[in-house]
């Protein structure tokens, strides 16, 4: 048996990948001196971490709303515009040449210069998302253009320094608590290593051919600039070599978790990425904490995800007398890993009923906001909204929905509709939605009786498409109330083949469409349970009938 055959099967029965075997042998040790990690029942490794139990509180809660902002906000143009504006020839590129001139002069630090947030009011939003109906409110604490978004004693290069000059981060968690929701906080500067490298480039043609842009800047160079006396690097954090294929933008896809000749991090950047977040978690004490990186930020290379895992629980352990109530969330999980934490499903849904509590994360635009989407017309409905809400919950899951925000801080004209459009649908149908879970199927009708192999680690929303013959199931077992939802308008007479005589439920005691007052004719029979179409609908956006039945 060869080396390479071996690495692949003590690979497979591990659960990880062939890259994640090898790095694991030469994991770097994060320091903890500085910020230690909080002892108690959790530790740094993925056996103890698999004691997790998900909260009930966040089993009850279903939706969430997600606040992703920050200075790729400021220009309007859309998703990883820091990594895209230095791709010459690209939208972004050209757009920023237009605007704040050549990237080896006014790089993105020149964005975040000019973002002001003038107009952010988070106790307005915050208070609107509840009326929406969300469960817990989600601020992005930095991304991967690596600025920390609150007071960050580890990172120069923060809200308060620069851009808008003030605590993000704090002003979120007020607003959050003067609403009485739940804190999350999502952290995607683990990758700012390999994906800011684009800004170690240079134009190929024109008159800025070879000149770098400037991603390999010094602290020297800020002499009689703006930002004289800081260090660029701490930012960029591009004084390495390049990973392997950087030219191409799409490679970070394949070296997301560090495999495929990713440049790997130093020991530094793992310690400072670390230091930063568990100072985070110190000072805001989150609820939920969101991780955009494979299983968590630097694994497998880097101890430092496993050790913020642990204090993140044992921290909020302390907290909380003993209980654990916090959730951690993480992409791309293998079975062993989804028991130690929550498993988020980027823009997308797994095509059966989960047996532990998961997540979807979306957004009705770009996760950054984009004028064209805007001008277009490309935002998802509340209709679409509710619609994904509903059959993510019929699988055990909950919906976190970002609502793009301008630069500026405010959202549009467009997306208040959108949003004060969930909120008329969960004022009179959230009782199914809340504190519901799955039943024994999560629906019938062609969506889901058709075969439907998708890639349930994201990236599959849109591709199933609903109409009034959609039907899916969650219920309150200890109130014996089964809701029946209705993906769109009914063009007929409704049969539901799974609550048939001997099936589903023993007895239906009585049947109600929510928001109306019609006396619904129903009847059950071998075949199913026949309900006439009702004279008069609620909303065009999602029917919900609900069922009490009885032993």
């Amino acid at each position: 048996m060869t080396k390479k055959l071996k690495l692949y099967i003590t690979a497979a029965l591990f659960g990880i990948s062939p890259i994640g075997l090898l790095a694991q042998k030469n994991v770097i040790k994060v320091d903890t001196t500085r910020e230690p990690v909080a002892t108690g029942k959790f530790e740094a490794n993925w056996n103890s971490l698999q004691q997790y139990e998900a909260p009930e509180w966040f089993q009850n809660a279903k939706f969430g709303i997600w606040a992703h902002w920050g200075p790729q906000c400021q220009p309007g143009q859309g998703d990883w515009y820091a990594r895209g504006m230095y791709h010459e020839g690209s939208r972004q590129y050209n757009w920023h040449v237009e605007n704040y001139g050549h990237p080896s002069e006014a790089g993105f630090k020149e964005v975040i210069h000019s973002w002001k947030a003038e107009k952010w009011n988070p106790d307005e939003l915050v208070a609107l998302y509840k009326r929406a109906g969300a469960q817990y409110f989600f601020a992005l604490a930095n991304h991967h253009d690596n600025l920390d978004l609150w007071d960050s004693p580890y990172q120069e290069w923060n809200s308060v320094n620069v851009g808008p000059k003030t605590d993000i981060l704090s002003r979120w968690a007020k607003a959050a608590k003067d609403q009485h929701l739940p804190l999350g906080l999502s952290v995607h500067a683990a990758h700012a290593w390999s994906w800011f490298e684009t800004a170690q480039h240079a134009n190929k043609k024109g008159p800025y051919a070879g000149v770098p842009y400037d991603g390999k800047l010094t602290i020297e160079d800020g002499v009689g600039k703006w930002w004289e006396g800081m260090d660029p690097q701490k930012l960029y954090a591009q004084n390495h070599a390049l990973s392997e294929g950087s030219e191409d933008l799409g490679k970070i896809h394949s070296q997301w978790e560090w495999g495929n000749d990713a440049s790997i991090p130093s020991k530094e950047y793992s310690n400072n990425f670390y230091n930063r977040t568990v100072d985070m978690i110190n000072q805001f004490e989150p609820d939920l904490l969101y991780f955009d990186d494979t299983a968590l930020p630097l694994y497998p290379v880097s101890d430092a995800g496993l050790q913020i895992a642990a204090h993140f629980y044992n921290s909020n352990m302390a907290k909380n007398n003993g209980k654990l109530d916090a959730v951690l969330f993480g992409k791309i999980l293998n079975e062993e890993q989804k028991k130690a934490m929550v498993w988020d499903v980027e823009r997308g849904a797994p095509d059966q009923i989960q047996s532990l509590p998961w997540q979807t994360c979306t957004c009705i635009g770009d996760w950054h906001y984009n004028d064209e989407v805007y001008e277009n017309d490309r935002y998802k409905s509340s209709k679409q909204v509710v619609q994904m809400l509903i059959d993510v919950v019929s699988k055990n899951g909950n919906l976190l929905l970002n609502i793009p925000m301008r630069g500026d801080g405010s959202i549009d004209e467009k997306e208040r509709v959108i949003v004060e459009g969930i909120a008329d649908w969960m004022e009179v149908n959230g009782e199914s939605i809340f504190g519901t879970r799955p039943w024994t199927v999560f629906g019938e009708g062609p969506s889901a009786d058709s075969s439907n192999p998708i890639n349930a680690q994201g990236f599959n929303e849109g591709k199933v498409k609903y109409t009034g013959n959609d039907i899916r199931f969650n219920h309150k077992a200890a109130q014996k109330e089964l809701y029946v939802s209705l993906l769109g308008q009914p063009e007929n007479d409704i049969d539901i083949t799974r609550l048939a005589e001997g099936t589903g439920v023993h007895t239906i005691k009585d049947i109600q469409l929510l928001g109306s007052s019609e006396s619904l004719k129903w009847k059950r029979s071998k075949n199913g349970l026949h309900i006439t179409k009702p004279t008069v609908m609620p909303n065009d956006i999602a029917l919900v009938f609900k069922i009490s039945y009885g032993e």
